[in-house]
């Protein structure tokens, strides 16, 4: 009778310590998953921010050189507006039906964004570079929509 109770006492709160890893055990990958999403999520708002912003900026500026620098300056800021600093940006601009010269007449300006972002919380280790995620965006407007037209003197 007293092995018995011995053995009964050897189990008394292991369902407490087996829950509690298992828990843990699900519980650093699910927030693992929240944050990556959540992540994702805002470098994908901060790309198609610097999409619309730099496409807004080419179309103002006077010139497609100084518009491309504009382009650029615009997309940098929208995504750090979205917390999203120190990624690699690329901003292509093309128009359609001038293509070497997008501020003339009736031309459409459709300017691509990319950039990534890094997933949060894995060591280098595990493939070389942190494992990151590709995001681009596409904003394409007429030239016409912001410009100003100056209207001779009566």
């Amino acid at each position: 009778m007293n092995r018995r109770r011995a053995r009964r006492r050897g189990e008394d709160g292991s369902a407490l310590v087996e829950l509690a890893w298992l828990g843990i055990l699900l519980l650093v990958p699910l927030l693992w998953i929240v944050m990556s999403v959540f992540e994702v999520q805002r470098g994908a708002f901060g790309v198609s921010g610097a999409a619309r912003a730099a496409g807004r900026a080419y179309a103002l500026a006077p010139t497609d050189a100084e518009g491309y620098h504009r382009a650029q300056a615009a997309a940098r800021q929208a995504l750090d507006d979205q917390g999203v600093h120190g990624v690699p940006l690329t901003v292509r601009i093309s128009c359609t039906p001038y293509p070497h010269d997008c501020h003339a007449g009736t031309s459409v300006i459709t300017v691509v964004v990319a950039s990534r972002v890094d997933l949060p919380l894995l060591p280098r280790f595990l493939g070389g570079g942190a494992p990151s995620f590709a995001l681009d965006a596409t904003h394409t407007m007429p030239i016409g929509q912001f410009q100003e037209i100056a209207r001779a003197a009566p």
